[in-house]
């Protein structure tokens, strides 16, 4: 058995979901299994190289993962929103996507220069929307050093651009 293949049984794939040819991968069950879930989030603390300052979650499924990690590690998580999501004041950063472009958004004084911030989102893709998150987290100031998924989708190249 190869590594977290208990957890890749976890989640469902859903073929041709939004699009066709598209293998969408479902982490609703993986969620739905307690076990399994705390799990992957005990793995992505284990895989960090240290404690980090704050955690960021990416909109929508980011949260979920990113809430769950930084309570396991016991700091903050600053929320990385859609656009005119957030109350107050706002920094942003628009970003291409596959078929137009978005932006995603933090409020202005989440961060302070210097934090260590892990980056956390459920899957890494292409990793546009990752890429953003930490283009908006380093314009802060934040030192982005990490990022933790759920699932990597090693195939689109996202994790690589990342590094």
């Amino acid at each position: 058995m190869m590594v977290n293949d208990d957890l890749k049984a976890l989640v469902r794939t859903i073929p041709d979901y939004p699009h066709a040819g598209i293998l969408f991968r479902d982490i609703t069950t993986l969620l739905l299994d307690g076990p399994g879930f705390a799990a992957s989030v005990s793995r992505m603390a284990a895989l960090l190289s240290g404690r980090p300052d704050l955690v960021a979650g990416i909109e929508a499924r980011g949260f979920i993962f990113g809430a769950a990690l930084a309570r396991e590690l016991g700091v903050g998580l600053v929320l990385l929103r859609k656009k005119n999501k957030l109350p107050g004041r706002v920094t942003g950063i628009n970003y291409a996507l596959e078929y137009g472009t978005d932006r995603i958004e933090m409020h202005a004084d989440a961060v302070q220069p210097g934090q260590r911030v892990v980056l956390v989102d459920d899957l890494v893709a292409t990793g546009g929307t990752a890429l953003a998150g930490v283009e908006l987290l380093r314009g802060a100031g934040a030192r982005i050093e990490e990022a933790a998924f759920a699932i990597d989708l090693p195939d689109l190249g996202g994790a690589g651009r990342l590094r």
